[in-house]
């Protein structure tokens, strides 16, 4: 049996005073592993907390766009190969829900119109999303990443993009390998300017240390330093086999904490 672990973070540039909050959604997925929920139930229940807090760029919380609208994108996936994403979905308080509604089909993805349709057919809740002001710092995306008593992990991300993009950007959270990455005995989950997350291909490139042997802190500490250009702000959580996750940034202000079943 593997030991159960969470690690979450609120966003790059979100500020300590936010760490309450990003330790509820840890609680949150903490209690369902240990009833002996999935890896998938505690990430996407624990990133609904977070979407539903309007102090996050994500869900309730999203930024405007340079329109005036307010767009999602959501992503999960899980370390048997599954993978859920939607982009630009409007009126969707919890895009990680219709993410995770596509870890079983035959599709990986949907944008805009047509994801919200898709979320229509399957009964998901369509209501307006509060939105917020633009964000001086970064602070796009909010994310967790769990490990259930099978050894399953999954990752959960969320986000309405950084602030002053137009309606059309698509940032780093549905992205494979750049907002996220998962593979067996690890999960990655990055926060901060997606365009040069997207560039450094970020979350792959940790993954890929991290299961060549180098430990977690390690693996972040090297990709901040080697895979983003000058000046990008970002942060990084995983969690790997065994352990407890870990999350850094090159700045001060992302919120992230970390929990571990006892033996």
């Amino acid at each position: 049996m593997t030991v159960p672990a969470v690690v979450a973070h609120g966003g790059a540039g979100a500020g300590p005073e936010r760490l309450a909050n990003v330790e509820r959604a840890v609680a949150i997925a903490a209690g369902i592993l240990e009833s002996g929920g999935s890896a998938v139930e505690a990430a996407v229940e624990a990133c609904v907390v977070l979407e539903n807090d309007p102090v996050f760029n994500a869900g309730t919380g999203s930024v405007f766009r340079t329109d005036g609208s307010v767009l999602l994108d959501a992503s999960i996936q899980t370390s048997d190969g599954r993978m859920g994403f939607v982009i630009a979905m409007e009126d969707t308080p919890n895009p990680i829900r219709v993410a995770a509604d596509l870890l079983d089909e035959e599709i990986n993805g949907l944008t805009g119109v047509w994801a919200r349709l898709w979320a229509d057919d399957k009964g998901f809740e369509k209501a307006p999303v509060q939105g917020s002001p633009a964000f001086k710092e970064a602070t796009d995306t909010v994310g967790i990443i769990t490990r259930d008593r099978t050894g399953s992990i999954a990752s959960a991300t969320s986000t309405g993009g950084c602030s002053d993009r137009p309606p059309g950007r698509v940032g780093d959270v549905p992205l494979p390998g750049c907002g996220f990455w998962v593979q067996e005995g690890v999960g990655v989950g990055a926060t901060g300017i997606g365009e040069a997350i997207t560039r450094g291909m970020l979350s792959f490139r940790v993954a890929e240390r991290i299961l060549g042997g180098e430990d977690i802190e390690k693996s972040i500490m090297w990709a901040l330093d080697e895979c983003l250009e000058d000046g990008a702000e970002a942060g990084v959580i995983a969690l790997g086999s065994e352990g407890t996750g870990h999350g850094l940034a090159n700045s001060k202000n992302m919120p992230w904490s970390s929990w571990i079943a006892r033996k």
